[in-house]
């Protein structure tokens, strides 16, 4: 029996709860040609939250507030126990555990005696596991760089990214003008603040969508201003699936500078749609959207950034980088290969 920690998907709109709802529907799908066993751990109140999976029924294994003083080992003896993320509620300190590690952001957005904390448990959940795994080289080599991993092997397995075929909404908060797209929390590793240049002298606007926190709002808008583009900066707040979708699909490109990404979903999902999309150099951004994204200096001079983003929509729409081409690299990201790899772990953890 494999026990994957499906715990986390209760946080809705958030990275870890559309990767655990992702996963899991295809490993429902793949572990019915392979022989094995996988239930799905997390509280009954969140049960609905599990993705549709057909005739296929997901196993469950149910949270008891017992667990956390006895942790249930006979559920998954001689068996995997999967913590798919590196914060879990639960985990246990023995027995054959895969532990997935998604990225070690808190070394470059915390400092001090938050850093100090999470670096601890970061540390104590890699020891107790047996395996880990990780979303891309990139992140691989900076566990090995900033952990003690103790020999242990560390897989990369890629996210996937589905075709969206969900309804699509058009949002209230749209500008009545071609736009720029952009999603994630206002915080700064999302350097956000670059953007707002490449909005002068055209007619693009610029919309942002995910948490609004200050101050780093204020620097966003400040920068606006500065360029003399504030009321072409738009921010929706958090968004549902089929406005996000809608906002995908629409926008002239997806702009998306960040400075701490295990992965990147989002880039993909632009990608889907057979969008330009323009990335930072930073983290693994360069290594999921390789020479089918366009990228700013790595020093963001804004000035180099609005020539950098002139020359990619030329060669985009020049056919140079083409939309079919864009597409197809998104499609080759795909949650079931990860659902394959992820099995091929648990039966070698198992043998």
């Amino acid at each position: 029996m494999v026990i994957f920690d499906s715990h986390e998907i209760r946080y809705e709109n958030t990275g870890i709860h559309h990767f655990i709802k992702n996963l899991v529907a295809s490993l429902v799908k793949i572990s019915e040609h392979e022989d094995i066993e996988i239930a799905f751990f997390l509280r009954k109140k969140h049960v609905h939250l599990l993705p549709e999976t057909g005739d296929r029924k997901a196993k469950l294994v149910l949270y008891r507030s017992l667990y956390k003083y006895v942790f249930p080992y006979w559920k998954f003896w001689r068996g995997v126990w999967h913590t798919p993320f590196q914060y879990p509620r639960l985990m246990p300190e023995k027995g054959n555990v895969l532990l997935t590690v998604h990225d070690l952001n808190f070394l470059y957005d915390t400092s001090g005696e938050e850093q100090a904390r999470l670096r601890k448990i970061v540390q104590t959940n890699i020891d107790n596991a047996s395996e880990l795994t990780t979303i891309s080289e990139y992140a691989k080599n900076d566990i090995l760089n900033n952990m003690d991993t103790k020999g242990k092997k560390i897989s990369v397995i890629y996210n996937g990214c589905q075709e969206y075929s969900g309804e699509i909404l058009r949002p209230a908060d749209v500008p009545d003008a071609p736009f720029l797209y952009a999603i994630g929390p206002t915080i700064p590793k999302k350097n956000f603040h670059v953007l707002p240049c490449l909005l002068k002298d055209n007619g693009l606007h610029l919309v942002i969508s995910g948490i609004i926190s200050q101050p780093y709002l204020d620097t966003i808008i400040s920068e606006a201003k500065q360029f003399g583009v504030e009321g072409k900066v738009h921010f929706t707040g958090t968004v549902s699936e089929p406005e996000k979708h809608w906002y995908l699909k629409n926008c002239t490109a997806f702009v998306f500078p960040s400075l701490a990404e295990g992965f990147g979903i989002p880039v993909i999902e632009a990608m889907y749609y057979g969008k330009p999309v323009f990335l930072s150099r930073h983290t693994s951004l360069p290594e999921i959207g390789k020479d089918k994204a366009f990228y700013f200096n790595e020093g963001f001079d804004r000035e180099m950034m609005q020539a950098e983003f002139g020359d990619g929509m030329s060669r985009y729409l020049s056919g140079e980088v083409p939309a079919d081409r864009i597409i197809a690299h998104a499609k080759s990201f795909s949650w079931d290969k990860a659902a394959e790899e992820y099995i091929r772990i648990y039966k070698s953890m198992m043998l």
